[in-house]
């Protein structure tokens, strides 16, 4: 057996992580022995996104916004000036453009989501988003399994308690599935199962709206992520290596609910803790997690059973779910036992959610958040991780142009 991993280590010149907690779990866990050799070899190098393309390509009018208040447009190149944006959280006026910017932008998605779907979404809704590729590590499920929570709270109420307790949403999917991942491909029809039988509720009108996106690229991102207002990097502590996608949809305003994994963890440290959503176990949590599972300790919240009762009962069509909600359930076995550990974060998961509400019925307050996030992004330009690899792992120098 060649064990790739291990001979590139020791071939290599330098080893990297793509954020800090992957770098510190590739030094602890994954490569210890290897660390404890060569400790001087192990770095970090925390991934990074261009604002040229996305701020100044793909959301203009934003852009004219940051360099008005600015002063300038350096912040093209030198991010590190969005940090700027700071001293202008509070004022009222770039508010009120701040909040302009954004609504245009959700009225050109409007357009797509006609346009791609069929269906029609509020503009005055919050756009809430989760485009990445489907897998089940990214826990697209406990997302969707989440709105099916939302929705039958909202059928067992009074129109004037669900006004009073949710507001409007809009909830985006949109990704790839590799064509032999089942189980990803039964997660897209989950989501467009719960989609048609929850857009077509006339008791639930524009309070709920949910849309899988097909043919998901960088231009429909392009197009969703100056849109967002809240957007979900939930996977299971210690999973995801960095993501980008959060980076982009940071920089663009737009507030994040997560866990504490990738780089989630370094963006929630400069947008500040009260501009992020945090919920879910920690990374160093899992492995004793599933050791309990295993040993069948784990006694699930009454509310993911409850909606995974809802599913099974044919609320959202004929299509046997049967694989998909037993996939969560059972002590262990392959594809059993609920390995990404979705209805452990299942109750965290909602209890945040409630919090976004409540957060989102104070627009003033959800506008600085998003302006602080944007403002805290400036770390995250591709800018910086590239200078940080010339620097320190290939020596190299750069080339001023005359």
């Amino acid at each position: 057996m060649v064990r790739m991993a291990n001979l590139c280590v020791v071939g290599g010149h330098a080893v990297n992580g793509v954020a800090e907690i992957h770098s510190e779990i590739v030094k602890d866990e994954v490569f210890n022995d290897f660390y404890k050799l060569w400790p001087s070899k192990f770095q970090n190098k925390t991934n990074g996104v261009t604002p040229r393309r996305w701020i100044r390509f793909c959301n203009p009018e934003l852009s004219k916004i940051i360099t008005k208040w600015l002063g300038t447009e350096d912040w093209v190149l030198n991010t590190e000036k969005l940090g700027e944006l700071r001293q202008f959280a509070d004022n009222e006026d770039l508010h009120k453009e701040w909040k302009v910017a954004k609504r245009n932008n959700k009225l050109k998605v409007v357009s797509l989501i006609k346009e791609r779907t069929g269906y029609i979404v509020s503009p005055d809704a919050m756009f809430d988003i989760q485009v990445k590729r489907i897998h089940e590590y990214k826990r697209q499920l406990l997302n969707i399994l989440g709105i099916v929570y939302r929705y039958k709270q909202m059928k067992e109420m009074s129109a004037t308690e669900r006004e009073e307790k949710f507001v409007p949403r809009v909830c985006i999917f949109g990704g790839k599935a590799f064509a032999t991942y089942v189980q990803a491909k039964r997660i897209v029809k989950f989501i467009t199962d719960v989609a048609a039988t929850v857009n077509n509720d006339p008791d639930i009108g524009d309070l709920l709206k949910v849309v899988f996106i097909p043919d998901y690229n960088v231009s429909v991102a392009e197009a969703l992520i100056p849109a967002s207002e809240l957007s979900q990097h939930i996977s299971t502590a210690g999973m995801e290596a960095s993501g980008t996608s959060n980076m982009k949809f940071s920089m663009n305003g737009c507030v994040l609910i997560g866990t504490l994994d990738g780089a989630n963890v370094e963006i929630r440290q400069e947008v500040g803790e009260d501009n992020f959503f945090l919920f879910g176990a920690f990374a160093h949590e899992i492995a004793g997690l599933r050791k309990e599972r295993a040993a069948g300790k784990f006694v699930p919240d009454p509310r993911f059973e409850e909606v995974k009762k809802f599913v099974r009962s044919g609320a959202f069509g004929t299509y046997n779910y049967g694989e998909l909600m037993g996939s969560l359930e059972g002590n262990e076995g392959f594809g059993r036992a609920d390995y990404f550990l979705v209805g452990k974060d299942f109750p965290s998961y909602i209890k945040c959610q409630e919090q976004v509400d409540k957060a989102y019925r104070d627009q003033k307050k959800w506008t600085r958040m998003s302006i602080l996030n944007t403002a805290g992004s400036y770390k995250f330009s591709s800018d910086r991780t590239i200078h940080e690899y010339a620097k320190e792992i290939w020596s190299i120098e750069p080339v001023l142009l005359p």
